[in-house]
């Protein structure tokens, strides 16, 4: 494995550490999949299939010969977190753009969840995206935020996260989609999500956990730990009896003029 591709492996074993330690990722709860295509040299391509053709479930033009490390189906993030190569594996996209090959380092099946990581990762390389990596996990205050249908509306839980303090906005410009229960693992999910991530960076699935892309696996991460900061914030100061006053619009609307972030929603 080249030093780059390494890099970005090491990555993912950090991240899956935060998450175990913030208590994110009981058991084998939580996926990552990062599109490391551009890190693959020759050496890597030439590598044998350790599996026969599996099939994706779905036809995904854009991920032709694209490459991609993947948390292992049933894998612990704690262990992930310490042999990344022992609990993820590389697959290569084939040339039918609806099956995949194990080429690396053991054949660890993907993430149960691998259909719904890749659907986006063939919708962000469409939109000329430069992310490449994408991260569920169940951050645990902002889990029990969905909870209260209240906050469930359209940009309503957005605004307030975004109030609670000057980084979310800064570090979470386009704020948090929200996509209502809906069975795990399933079709309708999936595709729930993907328009959410049309607009969104972060997607709270209701009563479940969180999806977030970035330019990389840390930038998904950093992005759900500043959200999920500021709901800590606001359970924290619920719990001392209040109801936190938040910073006003026009508070906002000067951190976004200062850092020339994207208008705020409405």
């Amino acid at each position: 494995m080249n030093s780059a591709l390494n890099n970005e492996i090491q990555k993912v074993a950090e991240v899956a550490g935060y998450l175990w330690q913030k208590g994110w990722a009981e058991r084998n709860g939580g996926n990552i999949t990062v599109n490391i295509t551009a890190f693959v040299d020759d050496e890597m391509r030439a590598l044998s299939a350790l599996s026969e053709p599996l099939q994706i479930g779905t036809t995904l033009p854009n991920l032709k010969g694209c490459y991609f490390y993947c948390k292992g189906t049933g894998k612990r993030m704690r262990d992930l977190a310490r042999w990344p190569m022992q609990n993820g594996s590389i697959i290569r996209i084939l040339d039918d753009c609806a099956s995949y090959v194990i080429i690396a380092d053991e054949p660890v099946m993907p993430t149960s969840e691998l259909p719904s990581h890749l659907s986006i990762h063939d919708y962000l390389i469409a939109s000329g995206s430069t992310y490449k990596a994408s991260l569920h996990t169940h951050p645990i205050e902002l889990v029990a935020m969905s909870h209260n249908p209240a906050f469930l509306g359209k940009d309503v839980l957005t605004r307030l996260l975004w109030s609670m303090i000057p980084e979310t906005l800064a570090f979470a410009p386009l704020g948090l989609g929200i996509v209502p229960y809906t069975l795990p693992g399933s079709v309708d999910l999936a595709n729930a999500t993907l328009e959410q991530i049309k607009d969104y960076d972060v997607v709270l699935w209701e009563k479940h956990g969180t999806v977030a892309v970035g330019t990389d696996i840390m930038d998904a991460f950093d992005q759900t730990d500043v959200l999920n900061k500021a709901a800590t914030i606001y359970l924290r100061a619920k719990s001392m009896g209040f109801n936190p006053e938040g910073m006003t619009d026009e508070a906002m609307k000067e951190i976004q003029d200062v850092f020339h972030l994207p208008t705020c929603r409405k």
